[in-house]
């Protein structure tokens, strides 16, 4: 009987064996993507702009078209995923900055496909920046912008800075869990995390006029703008007006900072003007990282795909304004809510002496 038993107690091991080799053999069943719930038919407007930052339209008829033809298969070899559903998945990837198994299993696809759609997509925005983040060039635009500029910091006695191109200012995107090459401590910035130290140039209508993603966070801002390829445009006079920037930036002829210790009336004045003009770059940054909470919860992706998302991004800002597709929350943003205030202002590398020449000559026009 013990013999029996162990012959049988060896089968019943040997059948074990046999069917957790056939589960390990077993391929995964495929995915149709025409098994998916369609957000487009299963949500309402709201739902659907709370999962994807966008409506409908402005997906459908706006951003879309676009891309499409960079995502669209000739064929349908390897069961491709159609454009639209690759656009969500990525808009869903930087309007939750979750993990990307999660959101494969939210809409079952795998890990891996959705790296490569976030990749892909994100590529195909940052190669249209030209198209929508831009200095404005025509006159009349240049004029428009210098005028809302004026009126954004408009004083009580009717006083604004004159020849207003843009607010600059560098905001730092987190970076989580992304691998380097002996590199590491360089995009540890000056609070303790690993970031991207990214500039932008911003309008009077919270839009994106230029931006420099790639530098790390340990980088001051006066070292990238110096390094820009705006700061060549207004050095060799290609732009003919003025940024305006905090005391991080040096003071230069096309660049207004404020005035560190203010002992006139008219010195305070001016702090006033340069502030309030100047804060519609916290602000464009608060309403961008709202919109897209993967840029401030941090990116988990490759360094090169995370540059890319941030261009991404910036074009999907830009598309919003332009479609008018605002999110509820952006309309109570406010500066000092989302200000990186600094206890210690670092004081710019650099400090030509031109630039204070300038600024004077500027407060005695506008004063005297």
């Amino acid at each position: 009987m013990e013999i029996e038993d162990r012959n049988i107690d060896v089968r019943e091991i040997e059948e074990i064996d046999d069917s957790t080799d056939d589960e390990h053999d077993m391929r995964a069943p495929k995915r149709y993507i025409r098994d998916w719930i369609d957000p487009f038919e299963v949500y309402y407007n709201r739902e659907f702009k709370r999962r994807f930052r966008f409506n409908k339209n402005t997906i459908l008829h706006g951003i879309l078209p676009l891309i499409e033809e960079g995502l669209a298969r000739n064929n349908n070899r390897g069961l491709p995923i159609p454009p639209k559903f690759q656009l969500l998945i990525c808009l869903r990837f930087y309007a939750t900055g979750s993990f990307q198994q999660v959101i494969g299993d939210t809409i079952i696809v795998s890990q891996p496909t959705v790296s490569r759609i976030v990749f892909r997509v994100s590529v195909l925005l940052a190669r249209i920046f030209n198209q929508f983040i831009k200095m404005p060039c025509t006159p009349d635009a240049v004029r428009e912008n210098q005028r809302l500029f004026r009126d954004i910091g408009r004083h009580d006695r009717g006083i604004g800075l004159p020849g207003i191109d843009g607010a600059i200012d560098c905001t730092h995107v987190r970076l989580v869990g992304t691998r380097f090459q002996n590199i590491e401590e360089i995009y540890r910035n000056r609070k303790g995390y690993l970031s991207l130290n990214v500039q932008a140039v911003v309008g009077p209508r919270t839009e994106f006029l230029d931006i420099v993603p790639e530098w790390p966070g340990s980088q001051h801002d006066s070292r990238i703008f110096q390094n820009s390829r705006i700061y060549m445009r207004y050095v060799q006079r290609q732009l003919s007006g003025i940024l305006v920037g905090d005391a991080g930036y040096p003071c230069l002829p096309f660049l207004l900072t404020p005035i560190q210790n203010p002992q006139t009336d008219e010195e305070i004045t001016y702090n006033i003007l340069h502030r309030r003009t100047r804060q519609i770059v916290e602000r464009t940054f608060g309403i961008w990282k709202r919109r897209f909470p993967c840029l401030s919860r941090g990116l988990t992706n490759k360094l090169i795909c995370s540059t890319t998302i941030v261009v991404a991004c910036a074009v999907l800002h830009n598309l919003s304004l332009i479609y008018n597709d605002i999110l509820p929350e952006e309309e109570d943003v406010l500066p000092e809510q989302y200000n990186e205030m600094e206890v210690l202002v670092e004081e710019p590398h650099w400090q030509p002496g031109e630039g204070f020449a300038v600024r004077a000559a500027l407060i005695e026009r506008l004063f005297r």
